[in-house]
């Protein structure tokens, strides 16, 4: 089967290329992509800031829904024809991907394949760095920094769904509002004044039991200040930066665990897992419609650099997707 495919040749130069796929091993499928999820660890690859892994594929995209169009030995979740997103170790910028099989949710009507390709990392992400990681019980509070990205949205609805309180932080008075719509009990403006001042106003300083980071840099010491007596941080992202100076004894004075994680390096039984749980407490709610992606923008697979800029600029709300489906 012949695939058509993303490669960038410099960090500036996206060229559509293709090549014949081979056919699935075990525990394999081969999926027709319809759709791909852009996230920020595409860019950072393509500047070669953040190498794939050596068993990774070299062509980025980490998720895409589409319909599956072969299968390996010893398949059992998934069919061919059958409907689907899935998270990809690389190569989800072209027509057609490899995955593992439990690495796949069936995607059901009336769920579109460009909501399916919003999902896998960004749930992904939440369970693993949240429930997991953080550990966040029923009725404890969480702050999920950037509510107006992908991960953000999508975490807000997760924790609320979960029967935990959520908080968030977005960088204008529209931002901010429309994050609220998404179930957040509280949202700061990021851009107006303290952090930490704004959440003590509204009642929630030092009363938060998880805080998902997605930025690093200066935002450190506000995590630290507003976290509760053994609260959890889980930094996963350095859009501010990958320094940070902070005072030590914050740490211990409230006995809090700072840890973080980087989804590539999280090894292939670990990821089945996590979709495991996936399937049992989180996708109920999404077929359910109480969890749902909100999606920004679409793109031509062949304008992945104009795609790229868009969410580099930091003007989009939601997520940002390709269309694969190459003619």
């Amino acid at each position: 089967m012949q695939r058509h495919y993303i490669e960038f040749t410099t960090p500036d130069t996206a060229i559509m290329m293709a090549d014949t796929v081979s056919m699935p091993a075990n525990n394999e499928v081969l999926i027709s992509v319809h759709h791909a999820g852009v996230n920020r660890a595409d860019l950072l690859q393509r500047l070669g800031l953040y190498p794939p892994p050596a068993d990774a594929s070299p062509i980025p995209g980490l998720e895409i829904a589409g319909e599956v169009v072969a299968i390996g030995e010893d398949v059992t979740y998934c069919s061919v024809g059958d409907r689907v997103c899935a998270l990809a170790h690389g190569g989800g910028y072209a027509s057609t991907a490899m995955v593992r099989e439990d690495h796949c949710l069936l995607l059901p009507e009336p769920l579109s394949s460009e909501q399916g390709a919003a999902l896998p990392e960004a749930l992904l992400t939440v369970w693993y760095n949240v429930f997991e990681r953080g550990m966040l019980a029923h009725n404890e509070t969480a702050l999920i920094h950037g509510g107006s990205s992908g991960i953000g949205s999508l975490g807000i609805q997760m924790v609320r769904a979960m029967g935990a309180n959520a908080l968030s932080t977005a960088g204008s008075e529209e931002r901010c509002a429309a994050v609220t719509k998404l179930g957040a009990d509280f949202v700061a403006n990021h851009r107006e004044g303290n952090l930490f001042e704004q959440f003590k106003a509204a009642g929630y300083a030092e009363q938060i039991n998880v805080i998902l980071d997605i930025a690093g840099g200066d935002l450190m010491q506000a995590n630290l200040d507003l976290a509760a007596p053994d609260g959890r941080i889980v930094c996963i992202g350095v859009m501010r930066g990958m320094q940070s100076e902070i005072n030590i004894a914050t740490l211990f004075m409230k006995r809090l665990t700072l840890t973080g994680s980087t989804l590539r390096r999280l090894d292939t039984a670990s990821r089945a897992a996590c979709f495991q749980a996936i399937r049992e407490h989180i996708w109920p709610e999404v077929l359910a419609g109480n969890i749902a992606p909100v999606i920004d923008s679409t793109f031509p697979l062949a304008d992945v650099l104009a795609a790229h800029e868009y969410m580099r600029s930091g003007h989009h709300f939601g997520k940002l997707l390709l269309d694969c489906q190459v003619s």
